[in-house]
């Protein structure tokens, strides 16, 4: 059987630093291909509650979006030939100024920018700024979008599109059927490679997508798993691992 690539969502700083290392290390070894770091952000609007609640625990003490950017640093460094996507809200980054927090991820290693609040025609200028710092910006399709629109999304030439596979919030089961793989075929009949994403959770599921995207992209799941075994690094470890495997068929 193919191995089926893996783009793994991880909230950064969740539960601690060391914590979140740990899992970073048992999805790699599990053979996540992409690593998502999330920075914690306080009202998330595409995050389900198991995201949210981690995002709201590392924001309760203090997590700066500096300490975000130094734990990616920390990976890329141990982790060089791994790619790594930062996962945000428009707020963040547009605070500091787009240009110079582009600046700032690609100097800690990241290379691809997936911003959910930022539509792909208004980007405030991240899709340049990613650009000129040799980084990705990968825009979200979602299944609510017009034909029209998502048509013009799929052919403004970006490289790769996150393609949300139903509407509503991450950590909810997702049914693949025949609509989500027309959604897809839609979303990458512009050439641009896609990952899929939203409520994926188990090896059934990632199978069904398998052959409609460049990479399956799992969240909640790993989160979910990390917060039950908070209290054991050695469980927590091996079951985030094991799920891994699981999904990427390894």
């Amino acid at each position: 059987m193919n191995k089926i690539k893996l783009m793994s969502h991880l909230v950064a700083g969740y539960p601690t630093d060391e914590l979140s290392l740990t899992a970073a290390r048992a999805l790699v070894k599990g053979g996540a291909h992409i690593l998502e770091i999330q920075l914690p952000f306080s009202d998330p609007s595409a995050d389900g509650p198991v995201i949210q609640d981690a995002c709201t625990k590392v924001l309760e003490r203090k997590y700066r979006t500096q300490d975000g950017l130094s734990f990616i640093e920390k990976l890329h460094k141990e982790f060089p030939d791994t790619p790594i996507y930062l996962m945000s809200y428009g707020s963040l980054i547009y605070t500091p100024g787009v240009e110079a927090f582009c600046k700032k991820a690609s100097e800690a290693g990241v290379k691809g920018m997936i911003i959910p609040d930022l539509p792909f025609d208004h980007d405030e200028g991240l899709t340049v700024a990613c650009k000129a710092n040799g980084m990705e910006n990968i825009p979200v399709a979602a299944p609510t979008m017009s034909d029209e629109r998502l048509a013009k999304l799929a052919n403004a030439g970006f490289k790769y599109i996150y393609a949300a596979l139903r509407a509503g919030i991450t950590g909810e089961n997702t049914t693949i059927d025949d609509a989500t793989i027309k959604f897809l075929e839609k979303v990458g009949a512009g050439g641009s490679k896609i990952y899929g994403g939203f409520g994926i959770s188990n090896g059934e599921q990632s199978a069904a997508l398998a052959s409609s995207v460049e990479a399956v992209v799992a969240g909640s799941v790993f989160v979910r798993i990390i917060s039950e075994n908070q209290n054991d690094a050695k469980a927590l470890s091996e079951k985030v691992e094991a799920k891994a495997k699981e999904i990427t068929h390894s």
